[in-house]
C-alpha cells in the first residue's frame, strides 16, 4: 500500500474508533508500518502528532455533545476517555478557551476540528539530491535516550546541546572524551524504533564503532546490512534538515515507485564544520526496500 493510502486509512481507523481506548500504536498496526517512520511522516504531513490528533477529535466531538445538553460531564468525561471530570474540563477548556459549562447554549464558541482530508500535489521529488546506496551491517556508539513521539522535536535539539555543553565546557572524563573523538560521536543522530515501548522510540548521538572500550553512560547498537536513500541537506540547521525532510514525505516518498521503508531505523549525517552556515553539509539517510 503506498503511503497516501496508508494515511488515509489510519484516518479512518481513527475515526470508526474515537471512543474506544485506541493509541498510535493501534494505528500504525492496521496501516503496516513502521511505527516510527508512520508517526514521523503523520506530524510532517498534518502538523500533528497522531496523539494529538486523536485528542483533538475526541476533544470537538465532546463540545458537540455539551452543546446538545443530553450527556453530564462526568459522563462525557468517561465516554472521551478521561479518568477524572476534571482533567476532562481541563483538557476541554485549553482547547476551547472556555469550560464546558460555558459553552452550553453557545455553539459559536466551539473549535472546530474536522477529520483531515489528505490530498497531496505528488511531485516525486525528482529534483531532489539524493543517492541510493548499499551498506554493510555496522556498529554505532554513543549516547541513547528515549522520547516520546509527540514531544521528540522539541526534546532532541536538548539532548545535543547537552552533549555540546559536556565536550566543550571539559565535563567528561579523559576516557569518554578520548572515546567520544576517536569514534566521532557527534556525526550520526540514529532513531531506532523500539517495539516493547508505545509511543517512544530511541535516539543516539553517535559515531561508527570500530571496537575499544565503551564507557559507562554509553550504548551500543548494530546496524544491519540495508540498502539505503541518502537525501543530501544544505544549509544552516536545523531548518535544512527538516526542510528536506517535509519533502521526503510529501513528495519523495508519495510518488516514488520503486522503493518503500524497510525498517524502524532512521540516521542523520552531520559534517564538521559551522551548522549555523549557508553551506553547512548534512544528510537524512532512509532504509529502503525494492516495492
Amino acid at each position: 500500500m503506498e503511503w497516501i493510502g496508508r494515511l488515509k486509512l489510519a484516518i479512518n481507523y481513527i475515526e470508526k474508533h474515537l471512543l474506544e481506548n485506541i493509541s498510535a500504536d493501534d494505528v500504525t498496526e492496521k496501516v503496516y508500518m513502521s511505527p516510527f517512520y508512520f508517526q514521523k511522516g503523520f506530524k510532517i504531513m498534518t502538523g500533528y502528532s497522531v496523539g494529538e490528533y486523536i485528542r483533538c477529535r475526541r476533544i470537538y466531538m465532546a463540545a458537540l455533545d455539551v452543546i446538545s445538553g443530553k450527556e453530564k460531564v462526568i459522563e462525557l468525561a468517561y465516554k472521551y476517555g478521561y479518568d477524572t471530570p476534571e482533567s476532562f474540563t481541563k483538557a476541554f477548556s485549553r482547547f476551547h478557551g472556555v469550560s464546558p459549562k460555558q459553552m452550553k447554549g453557545d455553539a459559536k464558541k466551539i473549535k472546530t476540528f474536522l477529520p483531515l482530508r489528505i490530498n497531496v500535489s505528488v511531485k516525486g521529488g525528482n529534483d531532489m539530491d539524493y543517492v541510493v546506496e548499499k551498506m554493510d551491517a555496522m556498529k554505532v556508539i554513543g549516547y541513547e535516550r528515549i522520547f516520546p513521539y509527540d514531544t521528540a522535536y522539541q526534546e532532541i535539539p536538548k539532548f545535543w546541546e547537552e552533549f555540546s555543553y559536556n565536550c566543550t565546557k571539559g565535563k567528561n572524563s579523559e576516557e569518554v572524551q578520548k572515546v567520544i573523538e576517536e569514534c566521532t560521536i557527534g556525526e550520526l543522530g540514529v532513531c531506532i524504533e523500539d517495539k516493547s515501548r508505545k509511543n517512544e522510540f530511541c535516539y543516539m548521538i553517535a559515531g561508527k564503532y570500530d571496537g575499544g572500550s565503551v564507557p559507562e553512560g554509553m550504548k551500543l547498537f548494530e546496524i544491519p546490512a540495508l540498502e539505503w536513500v541518502k537525501f543530501k541537506c544544505t544549509g544552516p540547521m536545523p531548518g535544512a534538515l527538516q526542510s528536506v525532510n517535509t519533502r521526503i514525505f510529501n513528495e519523495w516518498l508519495p510518488g516514488n515507485q520503486d522503493y518503500e521503508i524497510a525498517t524502524g531505523v532512521n540516521i542523520e549525517w552531520y559534517s564538521n564544520g559551522d551548522c549555523s552556515s549557508l553551506d553547512y553539509e548534512s544528510e537524512i539517510w532512509i532504509p529502503v526496500k525494492k516495492k
